[in-house]
C-alpha cells in the first residue's frame, strides 16, 4: 500500500483552491474557522495539528493524514510525538485506525525526508 503523501498534500491545496473559486463565501468562512481553531492558546498550534492528524487517522481521511502530517512536521513535531499520538488513535479507532496510523507515520516520514 504505497501512497505519495507529498502529492496528496498538494492535491489538498489544489482542491481547496478550486473550492475557493467555486464557493468563495463558504471557503472564506471555513478558512476563518481554521484560523481561529489553530491559533496558539492553551494548546499550541503544533499540538492542535497532532490532534488533527489523530482525527484524520480515526476517520480514515487520506488528505487529512497527508496535510496534518505535513503541518505537524513543519511546526516541529518529532517522530516520537507522532508515534505516541498514533498509539492513542489506534486505541480509539481499533483495527482500521491501525492501518491508517501506519500510513500517517509514512506520511510524516515523507515530509521529514524532504529536508
Amino acid at each position: 500500500m504505497s501512497k505519495d503523501y507529498i502529492q496528496t498534500a498538494q492535491d489538498v491545496v489544489t482542491g481547496a483552491k478550486a473550492l475557493r473559486e467555486a464557493a468563495p463565501d463558504t471557503m472564506a468562512a471555513f478558512a476563518a474557522l481554521g484560523a481561529a481553531a489553530y491559533t496558539d492558546g492553551a494548546l499550541s498550534k503544533k499540538t492542535k495539528e497532532l490532534v488533527a492528524l489523530a482525527i484524520g487517522v480515526a476517520v480514515r481521511c487520506d488528505g487529512c493524514v497527508a496535510w496534518h502530517a505535513k503541518m505537524a512536521h513543519k511546526l516541529g513535531a518529532t517522530r516520537e510525538e507522532v508515534v505516541e499520538l498514533l498509539a492513542v488513535a489506534i486505541q480509539m479507532g481499533g483495527g482500521p485506525s491501525s492501518i491508517y496510523a501506519g500510513q500517517a507515520l509514512q506520511a510524516y516520514d515523507a515530509f521529514a525526508a524532504q529536508k
